[in-house]
């Protein structure tokens, strides 16, 4: 299936490709920095980025500063502004100016004139928020250290997290064509960080789907906080792959850390994994928050409720380069020793099905609840695909599922629309292996699988006893595979870790009809069984695995990484390259010359040494691979 191109976001002028780079505040200031503006410290601010590789910043309109009145601009804010670019241009830098600025670092700052005005459903104040971003690109869209723009900085934040879908994408329109009618022709993005619906489930307002129909390229935030070390190096990646999914070239506009919240070598493991996993997932552009620490602004706010944000920076408060500065200059080494620009992922064979419950609220459901809980689990089987070496496509059911793939995953999943169901048996009986795995919900409410024809379509009847569902008691519980399935040979064993609440850690009891099983669990019932159907295959599991080690901490490598290497075998899905060892993840890019680059990715904390297999021809140099703890290794593919 086809996979999002690693598209670049536009090149305007002789704007660099990918962007690379950090948000910036001058550590002379912070949000303030335009009342007092320093040129030789921000110099040096920026002197020492380029020289770590970087090529942009996103830079920031502080609105209470910039737009002290109605109709009006503050002209020294402005010079300053103007200065700040020339100083880019000086350095062959450029910037994304951001324009809505109320929101910033726990804070939110209102021009005084605002009042209690509706940011997004007053016309006055929507009128206002045009003229100041049609105003912005009169001034500086024809700077050749303008790069693209922003309209706003996480304004769910901002504006409030309840509007009117309609009323958020009349807003961004509005404010979209005016900087175009101003000059304003760069690539363009909201700066809402991607958190909406079709992205965590939790409506805000803000949907991927009409910014796609208004921006050039979309912009997640991603900060996660969690309980597996795996899950957070692949949080960032997730999130970049589902927003790919919708056409445009995707930013990974913010990510970072505190240094209050980890230490130093654990920071640059950080930077490594969510830079590499995410650029695999399909980012062409990474915006580092923030360029420096602000030591020395304790009185100031935000910094003196939120004293931790005060150490996000690439730099100390002195200019000096941390680790993280490091990681993302190795990062832009890699990019240039491969050509990013003219690089493609490979096709994938095999399909994540994301249900529209995720995106849609559908009546009388839990949109608050399912969609959640779908994002959470489905990022957990994301990360036993990409430690099993198995490219995935993402295939949302609001669009279609495609019919391409030899491999459909539907992990833990409770709910599809009906049609959907028939339709990935159709797909089956055309020769494609479809595997589901039982789901009753994380509530109460009509708790159980909403699947059409469950028994029909897998070769079994349930034994599900209304109202009730069937606990798993054991904090552990075991497949036993009883007959040969892909890699996993007959006698093979998978020991599993128990999760969920008490609604969801439940297995389906099943008794076969026309189904084969496979694997049976440690009280001998089934556990993994496939029906052969037409020239395919529909195989279930009748364990919530995804949605149980999604709940658990420092799960990952979970054995569903097992399990996933032996359905893709079992569907014959081509991988270029594999390895053994579950903590290390492989995936090749491909140069537009035939240039094949392979990524070896750990996930252990101590050095490992693998041996790739090779499935689709070429050579490497070496017949083994050393990964220092975390570390990234990118070998060309000879042949």
């Amino acid at each position: 299936m086809h996979r999002p191109s690693l598209r670049l976001p536009g090149e305007p002028g002789s704007s660099p490709a990918p962007w690379i780079g950090a948000n910036f505040w001058s550590r002379r200031g912070g949000p303030l920095m335009w009342r007092q503006f320093d040129a030789d410290t921000v110099r040096a601010e920026l002197a020492v980025l380029r020289e770590h590789g970087l090529t942009f910043t996103r830079s920031f309109f502080y609105w209470p500063d910039f737009m002290p009145e109605p109709n009006r601009v503050d002209e020294q804010c402005c010079a300053s502004y103007a200065e700040f670019l020339d100083l880019h241009a000086e350095l062959g830098m450029y910037t994304i100016p951001t324009l809505i600025v109320g929101h910033m670092s726990g804070e939110n700052w209102d021009p005084a004139w605002r009042g209690s005005r509706d940011l997004y459903g007053d016309v006055w104040m929507v009128a206002q928020q045009a003229w100041f971003g049609g105003e912005m690109a009169r001034r500086f869209a024809s700077h050749p250290a303008v790069a693209g723009w922003l309209v706003s900085n996480e304004m769910p934040i901002y504006g409030g997290e309840n509007s009117p879908r309609e009323q958020v994408a009349s807003w961004a329109q509005l404010i979209i064509d005016a900087v175009r009618a101003h000059g304003g022709t760069q690539p363009i993005s909201l700066g809402d960080g991607a958190w909406g619906l079709e992205i965590t489930g939790r409506d805000n307002g803000f949907r991927l789907r009409d910014a796609a129909r208004l921006c050039d390229f979309l912009g997640p935030h991603s900060y996660p906080m969690g309980n597996d070390p795996v899950r957070q190096h692949y949080t960032a990646a997730w999130i970049c792959e589902l927003a790919g999914s919708f056409g445009l070239p995707v930013v990974l506009e913010e990510f970072g850390l505190t240094s209050d919240f980890t230490s130093d070598a654990y920071g640059a493991h950080f930077y490594r994994q969510a830079l590499h996993n995410s650029l695999l997932a399909g980012a062409t552009g990474w915006g580092a928050w923030n360029n420096t620490d602000f030591d020395g602004l304790e009185h100031q706010d935000p910094y003196r409720h939120h004293p931790f944000e005060l150490h996000f920076g690439l730099t100390d408060a002195q200019g000096a380069p941390k680790p993280q500065l490091a990681e993302l200059r190795a990062f832009a080494d890699v990019l240039a020793q491969v050509d990013f620009p003219r690089l493609r992922r490979t096709p994938a064979e095999a399909a994540l099905v994301v249900s529209s419950f995720l995106d849609t609220e559908y009546p009388f459901t839990e949109p608050g609840t399912d969609g959640p809980e779908l994002c959470r689990t489905l990022g957990q089987a994301y990360v036993a695909t990409r430690l099993a070496d198995l490219p995935v496509a993402i295939a949302r059911e609001s669009d279609g599922i495609g019919a391409d793939a030899k491999l459909y995953l539907v992990p833990s999943t409770k709910q599809l629309l009906s049609p959907t169901w028939y339709t990935l048996a159709d797909l089956a009986v055309d020769g494609a292996t479809v595997y589901v795995s039982y789901f009753a919900g994380a509530h109460g409410n009509q708790r159980g699988p909403w699947h059409a024809a469950m028994n029909t379509l897998f070769g079994f009847e349930h034994q599900l006893v209304y109202g009730l569902v069937d606990t798993v008691e054991e904090d552990e519980f075991e497949f036993e595979f009883v007959r040969p399935f892909g890699a996993l040979a007959e006698g093979s064993r998978l020991r599993f870790r128990t999760g969920g609440n008490e609604h969801s850690r439940a297995m389906l009891p099943v008794v076969p009809t026309d189904a084969e099983v496979v694997a049976v669990d440690g009280k001998g019932r089934p556990a993994l069984l496939v029906r052969r159907v037409g020239s395919g295959s529909m195989v279930f599991c009748t364990y919530p695995i995804e949605h149980m080690a999604a709940y658990l901490p420092r799960v990952n490598p979970d054995p569903t990484r097992e399990l996933y290497d032996a359905l893709a075998d079992f569907a014959g899905v081509a991988r270029v390259v594999t390895v053994d060892e579950p903590r290390v993840a492989v995936d090749v890019l491909e140069h537009e010359d035939g240039t094949r680059w392979v990524w070896f990715v750990s996930q252990a904390a101590e050095e490992l040494t693998v041996k790739p297999a090779l499935r689709n021809g070429g050579r490497l140099a070496e017949d083994a691979v050393t990964l220092p703890p975390f570390g990234v290794l990118v070998v060309k593919l000879e042949g």
